[in-house]
């Protein structure tokens, strides 16, 4: 039993959003690293290449299940951001916004009885926990850090993520 095209396209619109969440998250490096603070810009193309990986898996389970691939555009950024604190707060944001999706993807396959779709989503919907879980603890060490004025120790713990 193949996939339907429902599912299909929902993968499709996923792919696009992890695209774009590595994008995002590359800005954030930019812009981190623009400001002098190379351990938040290492985090940041961290999460931009897991974001892409995992764009990835989303590609090689459509074509194992004999689907096409579509890539949607991808928007602009350019967005100035007006504190350090913003891009921690747009990343958990984004990230409830990516597990919503990746929760109505299951949702479907639960309904249509996708059985093998729902299986293959199991690692994401536990990935995301994960993702929301770091960027929450992110932004409340951040918040902890600039009250106690250890913004740079916070910076080089960031910067050893490999």
């Amino acid at each position: 039993m193949q996939i339907s095209e429902t599912i299909t396209k929902l993968i499709n619109d996923q792919i696009k959003a992890e695209f774009e969440s590595a994008y995002l998250y590359q800005d954030f490096a930019n812009y981190y690293y623009e400001k002098g603070l190379h351990g938040f810009a290492s985090w940041f193309n961290v999460q931009a290449k897991e974001e892409v990986e995992h764009a990835e898996k989303f590609i090689a389970y459509l074509h194992q299940e004999g689907k096409n691939v579509v890539l949607g555009d991808i928007k602009m950024l350019g967005k100035k951001y007006a504190s350090l604190e913003e891009p921690l707060e747009i990343q958990i944001e984004h990230e409830a916004l990516v597990t919503s999706l990746i929760h109505a993807i299951y949702a479907e396959a639960r309904k249509e009885n996708d059985f093998r779709t729902e299986n293959f989503l199991v690692w994401f919907v536990n990935e995301q926990a994960e993702e929301e879980e770091h960027a929450r603890n992110l932004l409340q060490e951040f918040q902890f850090a600039e009250k106690a004025d250890a913004l740079i120790d916070l910076d080089r713990t960031l910067a050893e993520r490999k």
